[in-house]
């Protein structure tokens, strides 16, 4: 059986390296320093984007990207500041994301949390909450992914974690053409990866450029 990969996918930052602004709350997602909406637009434009709700959009690489997404994924990892705003102890059992009732990864999801709460399913996603390093993390999600792989969803703090920790196999990283100026900051350039990746950089005319990275 082919070896289960540790995959980065579709992770955005801007031009300066930030992937998400401070002061994150309800209503901004991604804090006081990102537009969600130049930052990704590139993948909102592809005619393979899950919530397009009008016919059309682009093809050529962005949407192959896109649709590469969920190609072979088991499971997700994701910190806690991407499944929702909150800090410190839970005080609200009611919130259950960012997603709706239809969440987008349609596997297991393990949130990396130091505050367990109870598994919940929303359709065909089970969130399961765990105070893990990302050595124990991984274990779990490649069980559940019975053999497939696992896709470290983020954010920054959980990619730089799992980085440092030298678990991640490949990265998908788009950079979009927009300033943040502060924030979390994936990198200060990419080249600060090629001492144990290789790297491809591939601009698209919709004017994000795509690192893809791979292990040396």
């Amino acid at each position: 059986m082919a070896r289960q990969l540790l995959k980065v996918q579709n992770f955005n930052v801007s031009l300066d390296g930030v992937a998400a602004g401070e002061d994150q709350t309800l209503e901004r997602p991604f804090g006081h320093a990102i537009d969600p909406q130049k930052m990704f637009a590139w993948c909102g434009a592809t005619a393979s984007w899950p919530t397009r709700t009008e016919e059309g959009g682009s093809r050529g690489l962005d949407d192959y990207l896109v649709r590469d997404f969920s190609h072979n994924i088991g499971a997700e990892i994701m910190g806690r500041n991407k499944f929702g705003p909150q800090r410190g102890p839970w005080q609200d059992l009611e919130w259950q994301g960012w997603w709706g009732d239809e969440p987008p990864f349609h596997t297991p999801v393990f949130v990396l949390t130091h505050h367990p709460r109870p598994s919940f399913t929303l359709s065909d996603t089970t969130f399961h909450f765990v105070d893990a390093d990302p050595v124990t993390a991984l274990e779990m999600a490649k069980e559940a992914a019975e053999g497939k792989d696992v896709r470290l969803g983020g954010g920054v703090t959980t990619v730089r974690e799992f980085l440092d920790a030298d678990l991640i196999d490949t990265l998908h990283i788009a950079v979009s053409p927009v300033k943040a100026g502060s924030g979390l900051r994936l990198w200060e350039s990419p080249e600060e990866l090629t001492d144990r990746y290789h790297l491809d950089v591939v601009p698209s005319p919709s004017g994000v450029t795509h690192h893809l990275f791979w292990r040396k």
